[in-house]
């Protein structure tokens, strides 16, 4: 193609775009990041919220189980605990400090106890 024949064209430099045009996409890119994680965010906030509940009132119902001795539960999340990545559940002040009573998974539930009591069947 030869400037030349089109003047209209001549001095033109084919750029990406215009400076004004290149500031827009980049704010849009940063509202687009800023959206996400405003609708992610409060999701897994719940979400660890309900499973850290979740794991202190089962880890309350093992530790009475297991140890009625203990004077307290604590539940906490562990990447590397006895059972792999979840929640571990512990007693406080029995057996003479700290003793893993349970691992409580990825999403803990309550604990599964035998003999478990069946309704109007245990009078």
């Amino acid at each position: 193609m030869n400037y030349d024949d089109e003047p209209e064209l001549a001095g033109y430099v084919p750029t990406e775009g215009t400076p004004r045009l290149r500031r827009m996409r980049f704010v849009l890119r940063i509202v687009v990041v800023v959206g996400i994680a405003c609708l992610v965010l409060p999701g897994m906030l719940t979400t660890m919220s309900v499973a850290a509940a979740t794991a202190q009132e089962a880890c309350t119902a093992w530790v009475a189980y297991e140890a009625p001795e203990a004077t307290g539960a604590s539940a906490r999340f562990e990447f590397f605990g006895t059972g792999g990545p979840g929640w571990q559940c512990y007693t406080v002040g029995a057996f003479g400090g700290e003793k893993n009573v349970a691992s409580l998974g990825l999403i803990p539930i309550s604990p599964k106890m035998s003999p478990v009591p069946l309704p109007g069947k245990n009078a």
